[in-house]
């Protein structure tokens, strides 16, 4: 619903998919506005970026999105994208798990950091007898009731064990995070999982009772008919767009008003001026804007804001990112000898190699590669090695090749191939990053008008990012309403 406001004008620097959320958001809810958006690059959509070659659809960042939280979702629908929604493939939901060089399957209903089911837990090849034992164990384990902060590896050792970490948790968050799991806070990353031991006093215990309440809401579900129609679309956990993420950011773009966005233009120095007001220097132009919205990267943040507080842009510097390079490959079907019967692989740490994860870009989203053929997607370096972020291509497919090659029984060279690096563009949430958040959140306040919005402060995925955004909009508005009333 829109706002009846004044005509206001703000600034968003960066042109990613936060600022684009908050870009459209300022201008869903505000009509009125002028809104003006910088961004450095020649293109918007920051890392979400789709190409077509060869028939392969090859997203060359992220390549879906989480439903369970819900921004991305009813963005799509106000943008009139739903009918584009497409669910992974429910024959390839599986993920599996690399040990010793082999691909195992994950046990099932294992989430993250904690099992929903016990019988697939005590079967699977991934554990030793105590491994097994150790985290079924945690069930009885008395909770840490406390609220401070730890790290991933800390709470999932002290709850299941070190081998269940190693072997399960580790490869798992350390591909979602390309980070160091042993410095990663839960908090700040996977805080439903601290609520759990709080709650429940077991995380075992928590997934049983929520398995269990799922089930009588779907067996409910199932008994009344009108139930589906009310409620709408169901979507499996993570979804895509048929016509590729890049839909997203050409929808939102499409929305903007005529010559906002600013492409190839850099904002080198903001500053505030008298009645809360901003003044953006980009090049050799300037202009004033009620408000100011900066989605940049926490780094390019700080280095804008320090001039203004050097405590500021010192904080804002201390979230950390890593960098990543997806190698995307296409094949004949002919020739891999692994069934790929799922969604792709996770590789622990343990494993010594400098493959995080491999996608099995084709069978989660059947459109992604022609028929007859398989499209895979390899991601290198996060935190484990970061130099392959910026590796020189041919060398880094030569690495991944001699990777995958074993372990997916692949004969021949690709017939498709595409690299994409992306350096620096990973925050990551360390132990103490809530805390680090909320002192960069309580000294970005004393300035009338300025909001952050990005990646780096409270979530990395898509969803997170838009949710952001918009609410940084929100505040920008409300704010620029506040001084109007008040001057």
């Amino acid at each position: 619903m829109r706002d009846q406001r004044p005509a206001r004008s703000v600034a968003v620097v960066g042109g990613g998919i936060a600022g684009l959320a908050a870009a459209h958001r300022l201008i869903e809810l505000a009509p009125a506005s002028h809104v003006r958006l910088f961004e450095r690059s020649a293109r918007l959509g920051g890392v979400i970026e789709t190409v077509h070659e060869q028939g392969f659809q090859v997203e060359l960042s992220a390549d879906n999105f989480i439903t369970t939280v819900p921004h991305a979702i009813d963005l799509c629908r106000r943008l009139g994208l739903a009918d584009q929604l497409v669910q992974t493939d429910a024959a390839f939901r599986q993920t599996y798990v690399v040990r010793r060089g082999r691909l195992h399957k994950l046990p099932d209903g294992f989430l993250m950091m904690a099992p929903t089911r016990m019988w697939p837990l005590a079967l699977t090849p991934l554990l030793s007898p105590w491994g097994k034992l150790r985290a079924g164990l945690e069930y009885f384990l008395p909770p840490r009731r406390g609220d401070d902060d730890e790290s991933m590896a800390s709470f999932a050792t002290r709850r299941l064990g070190r081998e269940a970490f190693e072997r399960l948790v580790e490869p798992l968050v350390g591909a979602v995070y390309a980070g160091d799991v042993e410095r990663l806070s839960v908090n700040a990353t996977l805080a439903r999982f601290r609520d759990m031991e709080r709650e429940h006093g077991s995380l075992i215990r928590a997934m049983r009772r929520q398995m269990a309440m799922r089930r009588q809401m779907a067996a409910r579900q199932k008994s009344s008919r009108g139930t589906e129609s009310q409620s709408g679309a169901r979507y499996s956990m993570f979804v895509t767009l048929r016509d590729g993420l890049v839909s997203l950011v050409d929808s939102l773009a499409a929305r903007l008003p005529q010559g906002s966005a600013r492409l190839d233009t850099r904002v080198d120095r903001i500053e505030p001026v008298q009645g809360g007001q901003w003044r953006v220097h980009a090049g050799a132009t300037e202009e004033t804007f009620d408000a100011i919205i900066i989605a940049t990267p926490s780094y390019v943040s700080g280095e804008l804001l320090g001039p203004l507080d050097s405590d500021l842009g010192r904080l804002l510097g201390q979230i950390e990112h890593s960098g990543t390079a997806i190698v995307s490959l296409g094949f004949e079907e002919s020739q891999i000898g692994h069934a790929l019967a799922g969604a792709g692989a996770v590789v622990g740490k343990t494993e010594n190699s400098p493959i995080l994860a491999v996608s099995f870009s084709s069978r989660k989203y059947g459109h992604r590669a022609p028929e007859g053929k398989t499209a895979l997607r390899v991601f290198v370096g996060g935190a484990r090695a970061p130099e392959m972020a910026e590796m020189e291509d041919g060398r880094l497919v030569e690495i991944v090749l001699n990777e995958i090659s074993g372990l997916l029984k692949i004969s021949g060279e690709p017939i498709y191939t595409r690299v994409a690096h992306w350096p620096r563009t990973m925050p990551q949430y360390y132990v103490g990053h809530r805390q680090l958040v909320a002192t960069i959140e309580e000294r970005a306040s004393r300035f009338a008008g300025l909001q952050l919005a990005g990646n780096a402060y409270h979530g990395v995925g898509i969803p997170d990012c838009i949710g952001g955004g918009e609410r940084a909009a929100q505040r920008a508005l409300a704010g620029a309403d506040a001084a109007s009333r008040s001057s």
